[in-house]
């Protein structure tokens, strides 16, 4: 039991799980705010909503730097004089950073929880954005494209997090829906991305017009992040979990938590089939959404030339729907417990999406692209939470860290391939042989998406304890 500030929340924003489990010998079900002998009590601390919060905000800002060099490439090869691959690198080498280093982040994660990572996540974020500072100057890419590799290893601790997030400090019937408002704090900062930088960087004929906006954007991104890595908000307010489990799922992992082995946890993983078969359509779908998000200025420019604000525009829609999407998609998946029926079926929109984005770009119509590329986002953006959370449910009882760090990784490696390998398309042959890549990759995703077995096993565990809870109170009746 906590002292100091939470026995505040557990007498006031502290909610005691209804379905708090009963002693299986048969005794009356414990009061509120009682242990309950011999079965785990879980508790809901109001705490959680600030800890996803602050979470969300390291994501947010972090997803920002992502992609706002991206989204106005043919500036940034313009002021800086380079090519349009190497302003591409400053994109993925978000997705090269993170496949070695996934590894050891997962560890700390797992060895010394989520008030050491979200502390080392928001100091390299904010190192990156005030390198970047120093990055302005027509002279200075290559102080550009260290900085963007300090921002991408702070990626690394930051993105794996949601469903950690939600596992430990979240009930059962709003895990899902908890992970998809973490991903909605990165899909947000993506938005800002894509909104941002075309208006703050316009395309001018003066240089001195790109570098003022180039300065602007940067400061203001390092302050944002200067204020987001206040140690003391980290120390004070991240807590590592709360004092009670919030579900007897996660009740039971903590009773075993001195047996876990990291590498025993890999091991364990890598020899499931259907989390291989998720980690390989996860990444081909989210690799996807990297390659589009990265190429989308060459490729509604090719189109549309001139309409550098009307591309952030287009992306910023691509994210607003799918912060919908995400966050419907997490409620939905809490209601209904659908894992694999979803997964399918968002999994199939999210192709079809796609093939009528490829073949609607060239119509001559912009409001039709914008359609287009709002439904892809829905469908796309959507299945992120999707993927985290049917993951932890075929995994269960291993650590929500590991699996979600090995579907990013998976996301990763496909993200850097899709990418170049559709730049190439796209830069040597046509826009629409490029856009038929990712069709025909998204399409392999759906069949081999139809082959998980949909073992859900942490949802099984919680029906467990359910009907034990059940047994005990006929029992007493």
């Amino acid at each position: 039991m906590s002292t100091d500030s939470t026995q505040g929340e557990e007498k006031t924003g502290g909610i005691t799980s209804e379905s708090a489990p009963t002693d299986p010998t048969g005794s009356s079900p414990p009061t509120p705010g009682e242990d309950s002998p011999g079965s785990p009590r879980t508790k809901l601390y109001l705490r959680r909503w600030f800890m996803l919060l602050l979470f969300s905000s390291y994501s947010l800002s972090n997803a920002f730097q992502w992609i706002h060099y991206s989204v106005i490439s043919n500036i940034v090869v313009r002021y800086y004089n380079v090519s349009i691959l190497a302003v591409d690198w400053l994109s993925m080498v978000y997705m090269l950073a993170y496949i070695p280093l996934i590894f050891p982040a997962t560890w700390t994660l797992d060895r010394y929880g989520l008030r050491v990572v979200g502390l080392l996540g928001s100091s390299l974020n904010c190192i990156g954005a005030w390198l970047k500072v120093a990055g302005v100057g027509r002279e200075r890419f290559a102080v550009t494209m260290f900085a963007q590799t300090v921002c991408s290893v702070a990626q690394i601790f930051i993105l794996g997090m949601p469903a950690r997030v939600a596992a430990v400090w979240f009930g059962p019937r709003e895990v899902s829906t908890a992970t998809a408002i973490g991903v909605f704090g990165n899909q947000v900062g993506v938005a800002l991305g894509f909104l941002i930088p075309p208006v703050l960087v316009p395309n001018a004929a003066d240089i001195a017009v790109v570098e003022r906006g180039m300065n602007v954007m940067m400061f203001g991104t390092a302050g944002v992040t200067t204020l987001l890595f206040i140690p003391t908000l980290v120390v004070i307010f991240f807590r590592e979990k709360p004092p009670i489990p919030p579900s007897p799922a996660q009740a039971t992992i903590a009773e075993t938590d001195a047996e876990y082995s990291y590498l025993g946890s890999i091991k364990r993983l890598m020899k499931s089939v259907p989390f291989v078969l998720l980690v390989i359509t996860y990444g081909i779908n989210t690799g996807s959404f990297y390659a589009i998000s990265t190429l989308l200025n060459q490729v509604v420019l090719s189109k549309y030339p001139g309409e550098e604000v009307n591309v952030g525009r287009i992306g910023l829609t691509i994210v607003l729907t799918g912060l919908l999407g995400s966050v419907l998609c997490g409620i939905w998946l809490d209601r209904t417990r659908t894992f694999k029926g979803t997964t399918v079926v968002v999994y199939i929109l999210s192709f079809l999406c796609m093939t009528a984005f490829t073949f609607t770009l060239d119509l001559g119509y912009l409001a039709i692209v914008f359609v287009t590329a709002g439904a892809l986002g829905f469908f796309m953006t959507g299945y992120l939470p999707l993927g985290f959370e049917f993951a932890a449910e075929i995994t269960y009882p291993e650590s929500e860290g590991t699996s979600s760090g090995l579907l990013n990784a998976s996301a990763q490696t496909f993200g850097i391939a899709l990418t170049l390998f559709t730049g190439y398309l796209v830069n040597n042959l046509s826009t629409l042989a490029g856009n038929l890549c990712l069709c025909v990759t998204l399409f392999l995703g759906v069949v081999v998406t139809a082959f998980i077995k949909s073992d859900l096993k942490r949802l099984r565990a919680q029906q467990s304890v359910e009907n034990t809870n059940a047994e005990s109170k006929t029992t007493v009746l």
